[in-house]
């Protein structure tokens, strides 16, 4: 018979292992025991890669202004934001371009003013 305190605290261990290995790759924090560092490396740049590939094409007006400095600020950005569950890329990209004007990479965003004219 399957005892139902051991199912959950083994699912308990495993959400724990599986929250290590996520704050690693994603949040910068040490390997949990038992990975290899370097192959955790690996990892961590290849996510920070296809992140900030999404971001440049959400917000291509962004990177496009940022040039040669949108890879070292998304770098910077991403270990100081990592995503969140249930977080949207859209919502990374826009945050993205929020930290930048807050750091004064980008000017501040200006709303459009449209002057309408009408025909007599």
């Amino acid at each position: 018979m399957i005892d139902e305190n051991e199912v959950s605290a083994a699912r308990e261990r495993l959400a724990e292992k599986q929250a290590e290995l996520l704050h690693a790759l994603l949040a910068n924090g040490p390997a949990p025991a038992g990975f290899d560092e370097q192959r955790l490396g690996v990892e961590k740049r290849a996510l920070l890669s296809k992140r900030r590939g999404i971001v440049r094409v959400l917000g291509p007006a962004v990177a496009d202004e940022l040039g040669d400095r949108f890879r070292p600020l998304f770098d910077a950005y991403a270990v100081e934001h990592p995503r969140r569950a249930g977080s949207r890329a859209r919502e990374d990209a826009a945050a993205f371009a929020e930290w930048c004007r807050a750091a004064g990479e980008l000017p501040t965003h200006r709303k459009a003013r449209w002057k309408f004219w009408r025909s007599h």
